[in-house]
């Protein structure tokens, strides 16, 4: 998980050291381009949140011109910066172990700080709404390897909705919702379709990607990706290529639907990372 373009600048993931972000929370960056943990959480206690506010100078004080200028510079689809990720911003104030105690436990506190992440994410959604973007990105990492990391139930009560504001927001505006989630979330695919997610970046590898086909396809653009913990790291060219093809045999049917994509880490090979771009274009 990282802080997000939109509200800490990308140079201090740069920076080997400590930084505290726009919401009060402080990171630790253990090497360069690694973007770190938050190591004291801005909420950690709960009598904190009395006095607490988000940093709304963000959203007022947000300069679209520049990101407008590129857009009618181009005739490339213009994607947004990240701009809303409620789940990962509780963790990030309250730390990761306290924000899944106090969801089991459904602490009213949990419950207040969610309205006002969210309020502050739908002012920067509508934002970028109203920006010449094509597209607006929403962010969540919600599956670890195998299953979701909460009850689908919870998600469905309190996160879901949520995303069906941003949703709703962004294709008012006549865009389209690009939204990203690490980890297994078959649980959960079938709800982004639902709420009008146009296309997902998901870990296909997690999760059976031939099934994700037989009940998505047509319904959902998949925007990559390619196994990112076994086959880039650790396989090779041939490896490489022949995940793409197991890729595009399920989801392309020659009529789009698919976006060729993956997200490699800093010691995945070169020629691995060609290979993932030179077999999409065979």
């Amino acid at each position: 998980m990282s802080p997000g373009s939109s509200d800490t600048g990308l140079q201090r993931l740069a920076q080997p050291g400590s930084y505290t972000d726009d919401w009060g929370s402080v990171w630790e960056v253990g090497e360069p381009g690694i973007i770190g943990e938050v190591k004291s959480p801005a909420l950690a206690e709960w009598p904190a949140l009395a006095t607490f506010q988000p940093p709304w100078e963000l959203v007022r004080d947000r300069d679209l011109a520049h990101a407008n200028r590129n857009c009618a510079s181009s005739d490339s689809f213009m994607l947004s910066p990240a701009c809303a990720r409620p789940f990962e911003r509780l963790q990030f104030l309250r730390g990761t172990e306290n924000t899944f105690i106090d969801l089991a436990d459904r602490r009213p506190e949990i419950f207040k700080l969610t309205e006002m992440i969210h309020e502050f994410y739908l002012a920067d959604v509508r934002n970028w709404a109203r920006s010449e973007v094509d597209g607006v990105f929403l962010m969540d990492d919600w599956g670890a390897n195998n299953a979701l990391l909460i009850d689908p139930k919870i998600w469905r009560e309190i996160f879901k909705p949520l995303y069906r504001d941003y949703c709703d927001l962004i294709h008012a505006a006549g865009k389209f919702v690009f939204f990203h989630s690490d980890g297994n979330i078959e649980a959960i695919y079938g709800d982004l379709v639902e709420i009008g997610v146009d296309a997902i970046n998901s870990q296909l590898f997690c999760m059976n990607i031939e099934e994700l086909a037989k009940r998505y396809k047509g319904r959902i653009t998949f925007w990559g990706e390619i196994d990112r913990q076994h086959v880039l790291p650790f396989g090779s060219p041939d490896d490489v290529r022949a995940a793409v093809r197991r890729v595009r045999n399920a989801l392309d049917d020659g009529t789009g639907g698919v976006i060729a994509q993956c997200e490699w880490g800093k010691d995945n090979s070169k020629d691995n990372i060609e290979a993932v771009f030179r077999a999409w274009l065979d």
